[in-house]
């Protein structure tokens, strides 16, 4: 999936190979995490405000908290920028809620099992 982070391969020594790494929850970002998914999504203000979420150590768990006074406090004064860069960050968080949905899921019907 291409918004979450990818844990480091090389922590995984114990534990068994799969196709694909298993995403990191938003929740246990860094901010360096948040930066590298701010350039990736939001390409066209990252050079303008990038600095900003990094000097407020705006982390994953920050960030799906963030809200449009949030953002004005961060020094996001344009409304167009603000918008974009909420939409980016609600498309995340819905995209976050609807896997916690599904490993919720899973473990109740593994009950059921």
């Amino acid at each position: 999936m291409k918004d979450t982070i990818l844990e480091d391969s090389n922590n995984s020594a114990s534990k068994p190979k799969n196709k694909t790494a298993r995403p990191r929850p938003v929740y246990l970002w860094t901010a360096v995490d948040v930066q590298k998914w701010f350039r990736r999504h939001c390409s066209d203000f990252y050079p303008i405000y990038g600095e900003k979420f990094l000097q407020h150590d705006i982390t994953g768990r920050t960030l799906v908290r963030v809200n449009e006074s949030t953002l004005i406090r961060l020094g996001i004064h344009n409304p167009d920028h603000r918008q974009e860069i909420w939409r980016e960050i609600m498309k995340l968080k819905l995209k976050t809620d609807i896997l916690e949905i599904r490993d919720l899921e899973r473990r109740n019907n593994m009950n059921y099992d």
